[in-house]
């Protein structure tokens, strides 16, 4: 066993948000590594294994970082810090959550809240085609649509244009009730509310009116060239083969396609192979391409979305 300390007076009038209510905190570090940590006003001491102790160290000194920026820390700041302490990024993590991506209509910062987000966050920007591949709740869809929604109001693009897969309806839209947009509606309201999100409700919907914004099931996309737009598309596990490829080739001159999916939720039949997968095997390395892979310890939802995740992977494993 060993005992490092270290001198946190500079932070002393962050100590009690660092400590948490009840040192729930201080308590979630020790769990993490299995040392034990102590405090006064001026000075913090860390004993547990020699490697163990370096870790905490490295993420309590990250975690008063964090806090010096933003004058708050939760459970899941800590989580996200500690899984990029773990990688040896942990002042990356800093620049990531310090960089502000676009604000919401109300004028709320958006920024990366982990490390794969903002690896897809550099990507989109970065690249004309990015594949943004990972668990549910990692806010792939979220970033890609503040993406395009900062570039439309740049002007840098003149339209955005939404789709994803009605694999719930086969596609086959002939047989729900109502008109179209009535029929689709409940496969895109996720897109829906990260536009709304973003521009707010009155304004999305003028841009849809007026065909700035296009929100449509993948199979409206076929024979089209789509020029200056931001196109994505949503939940690409659900594609065959033939509708991936068809959706791709749509790109046009002065555009970006982001492509967001889980390979783990695949609604297809048993014998269909996920579209997604198949340009996986076939596109990665291809200079342009940019597929990033966003993990449970990327999930901004509730922390325990993530142990439900690990709990189900681990079953099926």
């Amino acid at each position: 066993m060993e005992t490092i300390k270290l001198d946190i007076q500079v932070y002393s009038s962050k100590l009690q948000v660092f400590t948490g209510v009840e040192e729930a905190n201080i308590k979630i570090i020790e769990s993490y590594y299995n040392v034990d940590v102590s405090y006064t006003p001026e000075t913090l001491t860390i004993t547990g294994d020699k490697e163990k102790i370096q870790k905490a160290k490295r993420l309590i000194e990250t975690m008063f970082q964090v806090i010096s920026k933003f004058n708050k820390i939760d459970a899941f700041d800590i989580e996200k810090i500690a899984s990029a302490v773990d990688m040896n990024r942990e002042y990356e993590f800093i620049n990531a959550v310090d960089d502000i991506v676009a604000r919401t209509f109300t004028g709320k910062p958006i920024r990366a809240m982990s490390l794969g987000q903002r690896y897809l966050i550099d990507s989109i920007i970065n690249h004309d085609l990015t594949f943004g591949i990972g668990p549910a709740g990692t806010g792939k869809t979220f970033l890609a649509v503040c993406i395009a929604v900062d570039m439309l109001k740049k002007g840098e693009v003149k339209k955005i244009i939404l789709t994803r897969p009605a694999v719930e309806a086969g596609e086959n839209l002939g047989f729900l009730p109502g008109d179209l947009k009535e029929k689709v509606d409940p496969y895109l309201r996720p897109l829906y509310d990260a536009l709304d999100n973003m521009l707010s409700a009155e304004k999305t919907e003028r841009y849809i009116e007026s065909g700035i914004i296009e929100i449509a099931p993948l199979a409206y996309m076929r024979g089209r060239t789509l020029d200056d737009a931001v196109v994505i598309l949503d939940e690409a596990q659900n594609t065959t083969s033939g509708q991936i490829l068809m959706f791709l080739t749509r790109l046009g001159r002065n555009s970006k396609m982001v492509v967001t999916g889980d390979l783990t939720q695949v609604d297809l039949m048993k014998h269909q192979v996920s579209g997604l997968k198949v340009a996986k095997d076939n596109l990665e390395g291809i200079k342009g391409i940019e597929f990033v892979s966003l993990k449970n310890t990327d999930v901004v939802r509730h922390p325990l979305v993530v142990k439900i995740l690990e709990a189900f992977s681990s079953k099926e494993g």
